[in-house]
């Protein structure tokens, strides 16, 4: 009997190993997809559309497992949600940050012009609060179909551009206006879809399905973005629309009608106005609160450092470094796969260390990301292997690390609110810092000649970001962290992130699962 066992248990050890392994990334997967932030706001990033971006729900509006639809009905919405969660990367693809960048270059957008429509998207979270009011006034699932359908098609005006009677700058402004009412109509459809989900994904699987979600989701993304890349390249004329730009529109469209087709299949557990009606006095909390004032002076200096050079990146690599839209989609994939793989590293030692060292650490990472992008010219873009390595591995630190703190601070009663005011304040920093990068950009000479060497005006600006990054960062020392013991130092930042940090295996315990709140994202231990 013993030597039987033995065999079997050297046998089980590996899959159970394997098994925790899978736990453990899916769950990274879960808590990437849930980040507040964006990846690179922007840039097109297959996967970095945060799926819950919005405010999730209270815990009061979470269904008992008495109140949940048969299994079969559940996976076959879960299954679909998948699906839908596909073809929605599909549309980013064809109506992405880098596709808008296109279409800014064939109508002749200037810098300031780029600056604000990337902008829109993060400007649009101001209504993150009207949204939520609408979200439980009419019901998740209605307002989430609406709005997320409407998001869509409205890139319908794109499509039949080259055939409208209009001038160049009606045409601007015709892009302008789609992009905005596309982000805003976003913002209101996410809000419900998060609630809708938050009702119908049962609190014990939320973690490994938003993981397996994500995976497949950002897998559809890259080679979604591939195609639109070699679409671009080869019908994209030097000058002008061509065919490209609006085949691509008439492609988000045809998304967005298999999106909403795909989302009406899934039901519902929770009528609508059966979710609390919101308070203005609670949505003012998070302003009264010290804690959360810090977190919200972060994000504010923060996004405002980042949003002053990043709507410039994509327009960099196509207009001075000459990069086809193919190489960019394989840089966006680059950046992608190794965020992907350094996920569960970074969760673990935000489990060891806490998130407000990791956030720091990562802060002051990426903040010499935008000097990297002084090296590349065209024709030598191998510095770029360096800014994929560095931007992926960083900014998934950032994006686990941003998720996590704000939970430690946000109370469960108030955390909607709390989220939204942070991805409201971060959101407003970026676009302003983004109309204003731009604004100086217009504003410096296109070519210029310093120190016997040859800048662009967009040079400029990632100076500018670089150095308001790492300033940011050091504001990271004094975020708090409930439960646990913040760094405030660079020197204790080493000693807390020193090799000692990292010795420890990866993998959690096979046999325990992570523990997941109301909104299916791991929860970071409040009491360490």
């Amino acid at each position: 009997m013993r030597q039987t066992q033995g065999p079997a248990f050297h046998v089980s050890s590996p899959a159970l190993s394997f098994a925790a392994f899978r736990r453990h990334l899916l769950s990274s997967f879960a808590s990437l997809a849930t980040a507040v932030p964006l990846f690179r706001p922007g840039s097109s990033l297959p996967g970095s559309a945060a799926p819950l971006l919005g405010a999730p729900p209270a815990d009061s509006g979470a269904l008992d497992a008495t109140r949940q639809a048969p299994s079969s009905r559940l996976r076959s919405t879960l299954g679909a949600s998948v699906v839908e969660g596909m073809f929605a990367e599909v549309f980013t693809a064809c109506a992405g940050a880098t596709v808008l960048t296109a279409w800014a270059i064939a109508l002749g957008l200037g810098p300031l012009l780029v600056g604000v429509m990337t902008a829109l998207p993060f400007c649009a979270q101001f209504i993150q609060f009207p949204a939520a009011w609408l979200t439980s006034t009419f019901g998740h699932r209605r307002v989430a179909l609406t709005a997320v359908c409407l998001s869509r098609l409205v890139m319908f005006p794109l499509a039949v551009l080259p055939w409208l009677d209009l001038d160049l700058p009606a045409r601007q402004h015709l892009l302008l206006v789609v992009a905005g009412a596309s982000a805003v109509l976003g913002v209101v459809g996410n809000n419900a879809w998060v609630a809708w989900m938050g009702e119908l994904v049962p609190r014990p699987v939320r973690g490994r399905f938003f993981g397996r979600r994500t995976a497949l989701t950002t897998l559809a993304g890259t080679v979604a973005s591939l195609g639109a890349g070699v679409l671009l390249d080869r019908l994209r004329p030097l000058e002008g629309l061509g065919l490209a730009l609006p085949l691509l529109a008439l492609g988000a469209c045809v998304m967005g009608g298999v999106t909403t087709l795909l989302m009406a299949s899934q039901h519902d557990p929770a009528p609508p106005g059966s979710a609390p009606r919101l308070e203005l006095k609670s949505a003012l909390v998070p302003l009264k609160d010290p804690l959360a004032k810090r977190v919200l002076t972060y994000q504010i200096a923060w996004n405002a450092a980042v949003g002053v050079s990043a709507p410039f990146f994509a327009l960099h690599s196509i207009q001075n470094l000459k990069m086809t839209f193919v190489l960019v989609a394989l840089h966006a994939a680059g950046v992608a796969a190794v965020r992907i793989l350094t996920a569960p590293l970074w969760g673990r030692l935000i489990d060891k260390v806490g998130a407000q060292p990791v956030l720091m650490a990562c802060s002051l990472g990426i903040g010499v990301i935008p000097a990297l992008w002084l090296l590349p010219a065209e024709g030598r873009l191998w510095p770029l292997l360096f800014d994929g390595v560095l931007a992926g591995a960083l900014w998934g630190g950032h994006a686990l690390a941003i998720f996590a703190l704000p939970l430690t601070v946000a109370p469960r009663q108030g955390r909607p609110f709390y989220l939204a005011a942070f991805s409201t304040a971060g959101g407003l920093a970026y676009a302003a810092a983004a109309a204003l990068g731009g604004t100086l950009a217009a504003l410096i000479p296109e070519h210029f000649i310093l120190g016997g060497q040859s800048w662009v005006n967009l040079h400029v600006l990632f100076v500018l970001s670089s150095v308001a990054r790492l300033g940011a960062g050091l504001l990271a020392a004094r975020l708090p962290e409930p439960g646990a013991h913040p760094t405030t130092s660079f020197s204790a930042l080493l000693l807390r992130l020193g090799p000692r940090a990292w010795s420890s295996r990866v993998l959690p315990e096979p046999l325990s699962p992570p523990t997941t709140d109301h909104s299916g994202r791991q929860r970071e231990a409040q009491t360490r």
